[in-house]
């Protein structure tokens, strides 16, 4: 009788279980970001496997970005602090092969954030919320400088979605918001100076009015404010001419 792909099961090689213990190890906390690893020999011994096998474990976790490989006398792995950058240029890659077009990350973004002002409005935290008005008020002097704008925008986005207390929203939107960035700077760099002033202070007022909006309880209101804001924004960033990303990131 024959198996069906459904049916197939994958047996890990042994590289695998050894770089899936020494990653939960990292993950945990057990291996800390700085430590080296044990030396070769020490593991090779734990886990009763070769050289070569211990060297694909050690590589594999490298291509991850959990440890980096030291050569030489004194050389072996040392843990990295997981870097979010890595993914998301991970995520970059995918998208441009898949032919993504840039209204698609704006929309993903759109429903992110959307999502993160439901969840902090439904928190109703006092504290986060003059958190945020605060930071509107540095937006104000900001305005008539594109670039400075441009970051300072990008930061109260994630600010929004980050405290909104959803760990994986905020890991997503910090993927996406890499490749946003990378377009902002190709934005800024095909218009003439103070193209985007306009468009600023529309986006500044934005700001102030959600934070408004959530202070008020207005939770709905202000779901519905910032979906019209992120919408303008995609028209305004986005246009007619919609690119692929491999044209915005290569």
């Amino acid at each position: 009788m024959a198996t069906s792909k459904s049916q197939l099961v994958k047996v890990p090689k042994a590289s695998e279980l050894v770089a899936a213990n020494l990653r939960r190890r990292i993950i945990t906390g057990n291996l800390e970001p700085g430590e080296l690893l044990p030396n070769e020999a020490v593991l090779m011994q734990e886990f009763g496997v070769s050289r070569p096998t211990l060297r694909e474990a050690f590589r594999i976790l490298e291509s991850e970005a959990i440890i980096t490989v030291l050569r030489g006398a004194r050389g072996g792995g040392r843990v990295l602090e997981p870097d979010g950058a890595v993914a998301a240029r991970y995520l970059g890659i995918l998208l441009q092969y898949q032919g993504t077009p840039l209204s698609d990350v704006y929309e993903g973004r759109t429903e992110i954030e959307v999502s993160a002002v439901g969840l902090l409005g439904a928190s109703r935290r006092k504290a986060v919320l003059r958190e945020l008005e605060e930071f509107v008020e540095q937006g104000e002097e900001l305005v008539d400088d594109e670039e400075a704008f441009a970051e300072f925008s990008v930061k109260f986005h994630l600010a929004v979605i980050e405290k909104a207390g959803s760990t994986t929203l905020g890991a997503l939107a910090q993927m996406l918001f890499q490749i946003i960035e990378a377009h902002n700077e190709v934005f800024i760099a095909s218009h003439p100076r103070g193209y985007e002033r306009s468009a600023n202070k529309n986006a500044q007022k934005a700001y102030g009015r959600l934070v408004k909006l959530l202070v008020d309880g207005d939770v709905e209101g202000a779901q519905r404010h910032w979906r019209r804001h992120l919408e303008a924004v995609q028209r305004f960033m986005v246009g007619e001419a919609d690119s692929p990303l491999i044209e915005v990131l290569s």
